[in-house]
């Protein structure tokens, strides 16, 4: 059974940064695409990053384009993003999520086409 945990949430003023990290187990890390995507509360689930599985493609949305950074680490199944310049509109929940047809497509925005998700961690940004 493939498990996603994600950790790095908390709160944080404005201006700063913090990292999130999510660890996959049960599956083989290395065959998946990782996806982060963010829910608001009162929004739909929305795409802020993807990874492709080898590491050397990377997406983002544009309101986090260049603030924000994925990454993965194959060694320790662990996908990350690191998250600077936080405003409030960057508030949510974070979510991490695992495509475990990544061999077939990168820039995978879709959160039905992702297979296996964590429960999610909370980002708060103060003013």
């Amino acid at each position: 059974q493939v498990q996603l945990v994600e950790s790095g949430g908390g709160l944080v003023q404005a201006g700063h940064s913090l990292r999130l990290s999510c660890v996959v187990s049960g599956g083989t890390f290395s065959d998946y695409g990782m996806g982060w995507f963010r829910q608001a509360p009162g929004k739909e689930r929305e795409f802020v990053a993807t990874i492709d599985l080898t590491g050397a493609e990377a997406y983002y949305a544009d309101s986090v384009e260049g603030r924000f950074t994925i990454s993965r680490d194959d060694a320790k199944n662990t996908a990350y993003l690191q998250m600077n310049s936080l405003g409030t509109e960057d508030t949510a929940t974070y979510y991490c999520a695992a495509d475990r047809h990544g061999y077939l497509r990168t820039n995978n925005r879709t959160p039905n086409l992702y297979d296996f998700w964590g429960q999610g961690t909370q980002v708060t940004v103060s003013s």
